[in-house]
């Protein structure tokens, strides 16, 4: 069984330079996908649309909670409101949770990842 975190991905933090067609390109590069973006990395995230967003497929910004202050959503092109049950467990890790669309959650990390803020985004990618 491979270990989780021998996945591939890329080992830093990078602004989203483009998105659409269902993928983005940071640093160079493309990726066909969702993101889930780290302080520290950026890693494909197999959840497509809102009702997968879950404890579960948050793992790693829990496993990071440390080092995270706001976790920005994007939902893609829908409206999501996160369940109280999810918002409040990455409450009790001190992580405060802004969910949006994906286009407005891209600007509004590139902004904060700018002001070095400590930021994680997860991005469902869009058509």
């Amino acid at each position: 069984m491979a270990n989780p975190d021998d996945a591939p991905h890329f080992p830093r933090s990078a602004p989203i330079d483009g998105y659409g067609n269902g993928g983005f390109a940071f640093a160079g590069m493309s990726h066909r996908g969702s993101l889930l973006c780290l302080p520290d990395s950026i890693w494909a995230w197999d959840v497509t649309r809102p009702s997968q967003i879950d404890r579960y497929s948050l793992q790693r910004v829990f496993d990071a909670a440390n080092g995270i202050d706001t976790l920005i959503v994007g939902t893609g092109t829908e409206v999501w409101m996160p369940p109280p049950g999810l918002r409040n467990a990455l409450r009790a890790v001190k992580v405060v949770l802004d969910p949006m669309q994906t286009g407005p959650a891209i600007r509004t990390y590139n902004v904060m990842i700018g002001e070095r803020r400590r930021v994680a985004a997860a991005l469902i990618a869009v058509p």
